[in-house]
């Protein structure tokens, strides 16, 4: 008996010692391809700023190629990266996307957050807007730029042109020609001019137009709907005016062109730095949507020291008429009605969040 229990005993400690070195065997053949991966949490997309302040002097302006290849996101990078290369190292401080076509307008913004976050910029103030069209088939994306240079451009300071429409392109870009005349700004020294059409049909008598009267701007056409009801051309622009303002900032209506006690044709603006809001969406159709889109909008330049008093320019994007008439009924319990910024106001295809009604953005005056 003694003699089988020795041999089961050595038995079992020579198959728990086969066991063990089994286990060992396989942990020294275990390749690392064949262990699990590590779970990875990517990092989040940060936001746009709310709001971003630039020196008034050292501000540049401008448009990005349009481009047939590849889809809105290719589109986007392409454009981001056609404006790195224009601004040669000016930190852009705003864009302003038009988006046409299907795309998924928000695409637009964590692509601008991927691609400055991966070159450790910071990221600018950003709004975006659905457009009906866009000049060039296959063309997406158009982007605007407001860049900071590290020189003095703009020694007077800049002038901002409110939207001149008329039922003809030419017309509004005759009306923007009074208006850079009557705020002291030579036609060479237009530095952006952006044309609103309801129609593309004509879009080359627009550039040509544009073109032959301030040559040395970066020009930009946006069809604002796919199916205008009306014939509409509107043009904004930004300039350098030849003498700086007395105060922080003039605005003015200088005669022949449109008086309307609700805007102002010019802004002329000498303060040292300006602060550029994001887009504030707002978020359904009643009154007290759009009143908290103006609450919010207050509240995101409020940090940079300025207030709606302080505000000389405003962009205003309604998806519908009624919505616009909202605005219009609401925006002087907010703005300063004394002094009405200068502005542009029109209808769009669309916006961002489908839930959306408008877009408003504003340019205000540093203290």
């Amino acid at each position: 008996m003694r003699t089988v229990f020795i041999r089961r005993a050595a038995l079992l400690l020579l198959s728990l010692a086969l066991i063990a070195s089994s286990a060992a065997w396989g942990q020294k053949k275990k390749k690392k391809g064949d262990e699990e991966p590590v779970t990875q949490t990517l990092p989040l997309l940060k936001d746009p700023p709310a709001a971003i302040e630039g020196q008034t002097q050292q501000l540049v302006f401008h448009v990005s190629p349009l481009s047939s290849k590849g889809l809105l996101s290719q589109q986007v990078r392409d454009g981001l990266k056609e404006l790195f290369k224009s601004n040669h190292g000016a930190a852009i401080l705003k864009l302003r996307a038009f988006v046409a076509g299907s795309g998924d307008l928000r695409r637009v913004q964590a692509i601008v957050s991927e691609v400055f976050t991966a070159h450790k910029l910071n990221l600018p103030a950003l709004s975006t807007i659905q457009a009906g069209g866009l000049p060039m088939e296959g063309a997406q994306v158009v982007l605007e730029s407001i860049a900071e240079d590290k020189r003095i451009v703009n020694p007077n300071g800049l002038a901002f042109f409110a939207g001149q429409q008329a039922k003809d392109v030419r017309q509004a870009v005759a009306q923007l020609e009074k208006a850079a005349a009557g705020g002291g700004v030579p036609a060479d020294q237009v530095v952006r001019a952006t044309c609103f059409l309801s129609s593309l049909d004509d879009v080359q008598t627009a550039r040509r137009s544009l073109t032959s009267s301030f040559g040395n701007a970066a020009v930009n056409f946006v069809q604002t709907q796919r199916l205008a009801i009306e014939p509409l051309a509107e043009c904004e622009a930004v300039g350098r005016p030849q003498s700086s303002p007395s105060g922080p900032v003039a605005l003015v209506n200088p005669p022949g062109l449109t008086q309307n006690p609700n805007y102002s044709q010019i802004a002329l603006v000498g303060a040292p730095k300006v602060v550029f809001s994001g887009g504030q969406l707002a978020f359904g159709g009643q009154d007290q949507d759009i009143r908290l889109a103006f609450e919010r909008l207050a509240k995101g330049i409020e940090p940079l020291g300025v207030t709606y008093k302080d505000v000389f320019w405003t962009s205003v994007y309604p998806s519908t008429v009624s919505v616009a008439n909202l605005v219009r009924a609401a925006r002087f319990d907010f703005l300063d009605k004394s002094r009405p910024p200068a502005s542009t106001f029109l209808l769009f295809e669309g916006l961002p969040s489908l839930e959306a009604t408008v877009e408003m953005e504003v340019i205000a005056a540093a203290r």
